[in-house]
């Protein structure tokens, strides 16, 4: 369970990081854009409908993600009136409930049958897009507009990189985007970037948020007899428990099960060795997720009252 709640400080701490990112890719291994024949926005069919080079805004999207559109398409917007394509990177910010963490039970149910957790599933599922870190996923991750930007001259690759701005560390090392569109995108999806006083204090507000939400949690009579229950059932299974906090136990045996891949990662292992550990994993997954029925479905509802950012585990 990644439990994040809509941050409320945002640029430059969270935003600027992933525009770092952005902006460092664009300088070294074929960012994100390519020239254009034109920077005009081309006007929408229908009311409601993205420009050319913009993505739709998914509905019922959280406003954290639909904060993420909003600056990557309007850092596209920017680079087409610099003469620039930049495609916006939205792949998978738009999922549904991870199939994973439980609060879907039959989602999940279908997903651990094949994939336990998604720790080994890379490796014996290579070709299948829906499985995080195999091959064909990070093939639809991938730079879309690599293609362009290798075919770019020294000149273009310079004006390109002045169009979309660059990251810089100060003295105190804080880091600022200069101007450009990475810039622009952020400041139109994030607002206005704010003072570090503002930073701190708010900073200070999430930390006293996030407290009482757990607080609440873990502090909950049904959450906490249920959380019992789950770890009794973990135990009959033989698995061992390391907290009953119903803010961590939801993940436990997960983050447990994370420990048995190789450092080195999955992608390049022995493939029956892959597909024996991914049937272990299978079995571990189906347990805790039959163990935590209970408490996964009380748990849930009341975490959307009371979330908290982060991850706890």
């Amino acid at each position: 369970m990644a439990h994040i709640r809509i941050a409320r400080a945002f640029w430059p701490a969270a935003a600027v990081a992933g525009a770092l990112a952005l902006a460092g890719c664009s300088q070294g291994d074929g960012g994100s854009a390519a020239p254009a024949g034109s920077g005009d926005r081309t006007p929408s069919s229908k009311a409601g409908e993205p420009a050319k080079g913009e993505v739709a805004i998914p509905e019922g999207v959280d406003e954290g993600t639909r904060q993420i559109y909003v600056s990557e398409n309007a850092t596209a917007a920017c680079m087409r009136k610099k003469g620039f394509t930049y495609t916006p990177r939205v792949a998978g910010l738009a999922a549904a409930a991870s199939p994973v963490d439980g609060q879907d039970y039959e989602l999940a149910k279908k997903y651990r049958e094949k994939f336990g957790f998604g720790f080994f599933a890379p490796a014996v599922y290579p070709d299948d897009p829906t499985v995080s870190g195999s091959r064909a996923h990070e093939a639809l991750e991938a730079n879309p507009d690599r293609a362009y930007l290798d075919a770019l001259s020294p000149a273009q690759r310079k004006a390109y990189d002045k169009a979309m701005g660059t990251a810089k560390q100060l003295a105190s090392g804080k880091k600022v985007m200069l101007p450009g569109c990475v810039k622009e995108g952020i400041e139109k999806g994030y607002g206005p970037e704010k003072s570090q006083v503002q930073l701190d204090r708010e900073h200070a507000e999430n930390e006293e948020q996030d407290r009482a939400a757990k607080q609440a949690l873990n502090g909950d009579p049904k959450l906490i007899s249920l959380a019992q229950q789950f770890a009794s059932c973990l135990r009959d299974e033989g698995m061992a428990v390391t907290t009953t906090q119903p803010t961590a136990i939801g993940d436990m045996v997960k983050f447990a099960t994370a420990t048995l891949t190789p450092s080195s990662g999955v992608q390049n292992m022995d493939k029956d060795d892959a597909r024996a550990k991914l049937t272990q994993e299978i079995g571990i997954a189906r347990k805790d997720l039959e163990c935590g029925k209970k408490f996964r479905a009380a748990y849930f509802p009341k975490l959307a009252k009371h979330p908290f950012s982060g991850m706890t585990g």
